[in-house]
């Protein structure tokens, strides 16, 4: 960019992975945690406060924070500069989180970037952007000079051999098994081939499988007797390091196995250096290597590789045509002419905002913006918790061991563990928790038990029919959710086991427990057609219960409204949602009701109390008010927003979990910031000083919750300068 314009002042601001950050250059003036929704929001305040003219996002699905990454958006909702968003993937087939996101991302910048035509055609046919929003820039490569490749192979001990090369971190993704596949046949041909596979292997692979796929390509190699005409340098290199081993390469291979792959910066990178390429025909290789630039493959295919490479290697002149063509090509990839075409992309999105302008100051004042979150305190629940699991109840700030555990907490607890971002020190218990689920099922009887001693003594054959809904519940979350196979594979078994026997219960909440468990299921077992039928018969039982209660004054499933009311309507908010039929619309209008009820005239919400709680036709009970109330409205109000995006819904999850931070009837915290427990419940003249799992939890779920979910502020009332 200094080359392409000297004047220009460029700063950089960056992504971190994790709270202690990284050491960066002087030009990184600012970072952003990933999961921390409110370091986005601080990141927006730093670019305004310093005049940004353009923000040059760099857009990647998997790297920020919420689900599909949405935590970027409370960047891009806040920022007053014009946003040149560039796209390093555009997904043909999103799932209906990254098509939310990518319409925000899409709406909130002035310029698209991508760096393939593919991929402006899919986001004018997929996302019905205008081409005239578009800009195509290739990406971008060092300028490298053109060597005969010879004069740096004594550099690696491969002189005298032909080299051919894959490097970038190292996953299943990359397809090197098909060229090893390759190999016996390009080494008959050639006996004086190698091939350098270079990189480390993906840090997120190694933290879930370790060096498996690694040994596995090892093994590969010797099966098929290669081993000597391989060589894996495990390790990341510098930048000249990688220079060289580019210069070292005859031919440079890209076998992914997949076709929607829109960039790889591997590839532009080798290809403008004049390396001849061999590769499968994804979308970036299919554009870069068209007009036989480059030799395509079909994907999976070691035979046609072994083909490709010996097209090269028997023919000298082509080899040399190609790699000079390829070169002179990649001229416009340098960063050089690739900032030109940035800059000119900023002038037009400079253009563009000047004609319709984002709001002034005044329409970002605190009223119309997110407010600052709690920040995360575990503590209170790791000392809640031991190796069995976590106990039932505390006084004050001590766990109880006298009343033991039971299964209701240590399902939301296992919730809990795996809706946070970043679980860290929950990591350990979340095994113990679902061991405990594990152990509560009695698999003669496919019920699940609920209360334990501190001794480990099951109380009970079976426990409530609740408890039981419960247990799915946590266990579907698993199963759609946890970040361990292990444990995703157990939760699947156990809801296969435990599910059957809910049709037969009577309790509207067991069936609406467990159909959230259903929809959690779904995430990672579509297919699940047990689940699929379980989803309707439920789904139906709810229904059916609405049309024989509900009127127009009592709005309701039953003639009483208890204890977990707004489940009821969370789970037909999400059946309605993915089925067609009335059961959306039920859902939305319960909870509406649901809202009224339980919003006081000064403004602040008052569940429901447990003291009596509330009788079609007679008085309702106001204490004593129970945390769990205040998170199933949390819950389900985010789930209403995500569905109709009517900011009515998050106005109302925000004024339920206010309830936990002292805007309730007495007007004091439950929450306790010192501790990360909270109150017990709300009596008419006290907070309950006992921090229980359930109430504890009840909070923290609902902290996780509104930190999932960035609300859409209210329309600016100050107009646009």
């Amino acid at each position: 960019m200094a080359e392409a314009a000297p004047q220009a002042q460029c700063f950089a601001g960056a992504l971190n992975d994790r709270p202690e950050g990284y050491k960066y250059p002087p030009r990184v003036r600012f970072e952003i945690l990933e999961s921390d929704l409110d370091s986005y929001r601080r990141a927006a305040d730093f670019l305004n406060f310093n005049n940004t003219e353009v923000l040059c996002l760099q857009h990647e699905f998997g790297i920020f924070g919420g689900p599909a990454g949405s935590h970027v958006l409370a960047l891009l909702k806040e920022v007053r500069m014009p946003v040149v968003t560039t796209l390093h993937t555009v997904l043909q087939q999103p799932d209906p989180a990254q098509r939310q996101v990518m319409e925000e991302l899409v709406l909130r910048s002035e310029r698209l970037v991508v760096m393939a035509h593919k991929g402006a055609e899919i986001l004018q046919q997929t996302y019905g952007v205008s081409a005239a929003k578009v800009d195509v820039i290739p990406h971008g490569i060092p300028d490298t000079p053109f060597a005969d490749p010879n004069l740096h192979k004594a550099r690696f001990g491969v002189e005298g051999f032909r080299v051919l090369l894959t490097f970038g971190l190292l996953g299943p993704g990359k397809g090197i098994e098909h060229v090893i596949g390759a190999l016996p046949e390009i080494v008959r041909r050639h006996p004086d081939t190698v091939y350098l596979v270079l990189g480390a292997t993906h840090p997120h692979l190694i933290a879930r499988e370790g060096e498996s796929y690694r040994l596995g390509l090892e093994r590969l190699a010797e099966n098929l007797g290669v081993r000597e005409h391989v060589v894996f340098y495990n390790r990341f290199v510098s930048d000249d390091e990688l220079a060289e081993f580019i210069g070292a390469a005859d031919i440079y291979l890209t076998p992914y196995p997949n076709e929607a792959q829109i960039t790889s910066g591997t590839l532009a990178y080798v290809f403008g250096a004049g390396n001849a390429v061999v590769s499968t025909p994804y979308w970036h290789a299919r554009e870069l290597l068209a007009d036989g630039r480059g030799i395509l493959v079909p994907f999976r295919d070691p035979q046609a590789v072994a083909e490709g490479v010996c097209a090269f290697l028997e023919d000298s002149e082509r080899l040399a045509r190609t790699r000079r063509d390829a070169y002179q090509f990649g001229r416009e990839m340098i960063w050089p002419a690739v900032a030109r075409r940035y800059l000119e992309s900023f002038r037009l999105a400079l253009a563009a905002h000047k004609t319709a302008p984002r709001a002034t100051v005044g329409g970002w004042r605190l009223g119309r913006r997110s407010y600052d979150l709690p920040p995360l305190r575990l503590d209170h629940i790791i000392r809640m918790s031991d190796g069995t699991g976590i106990f039932q109840h505390a006084t004050f700030t001590v766990p109880n061991f006298h009343e033991g555990y039971c299964t209701d907490d240590n399902a939301r607890a296992f919730i809990l563990c795996n809706l946070l971002e970043e679980p860290g020190r929950l990591d350990h218990l979340a095994t113990s928790y679902l061991a405990f689920l594990a152990a509560a099922l009695d698999h003669d009887s496919g019920r699940f038990r609920n209360f334990m001693s501190h001794g480990r003594q099951w109380l009970e054959p079976a426990g409530s029919e609740d408890s039981h809904g419960r247990a799915l519940w946590a266990l579907g979350v698993g199963a759609g959710r946890s970040r361990n196979e292990g444990h995703r594979r157990l939760c699947v078994q156990l809801f296969d086991q435990g599910l059957p026997v809910v049709k037969s219960f009577n309790s509207p909440r067991a069936w609406a427990f467990a159909l959230l468990g259903v929809h959690e299921l779904s995430r990672g077992n579509a297919e699940d057609t047990k689940a699929g039928v379980a989803c309707e018969i439920l789904t139906g039982k709810l229904v059916t219960l609405w049309q024989n209660c509900a009127t127009e004054d009592w709005p309701w499933f039953e003639t009483r409204a208890t204890y977990d009311n707004a489940r009821l309507s969370q789970a037909l908010i999400l059946s309605g949602k993915a089925t067609e039929g009335d059961a959306l619309e039920i859902g939305l209008k319960s909870l509406r009701w649901l809202v009224s009820m339980q919003k006081t005239q000064a403004g602040h919400f008052r569940p429901i109390g447990s003291n009596g709680f509330h009788e079609k036709d007679g008085a309702r009970a106001d204490f004593d008010q129970q945390p769990v109330e205040s998170n199933a409205m949390v819950a389900a109000c985010l789930e209403a927003f995500r569905v109709t995006q009517d900011p009515f819904w998050s106005v109302e999850a925000k004024r339920a979990f206010e309830w936990f931070l002292g805007r309730n009837d007495l007007g004091l915290p439950l929450y306790d910031y010192t501790t990360g427990g909270c109150g017990d419940g709300l009596h008419h003249d006290r907070v309950n000083a006992n921090q229980g799992a359930e109430s504890s939890l009840a909070f923290h779920l609902s902290l996780a919750e509104m930190k999932q979910v960035e609300p859409i502020p209210s329309p600016p009332t100050i107009s646009a300068i």
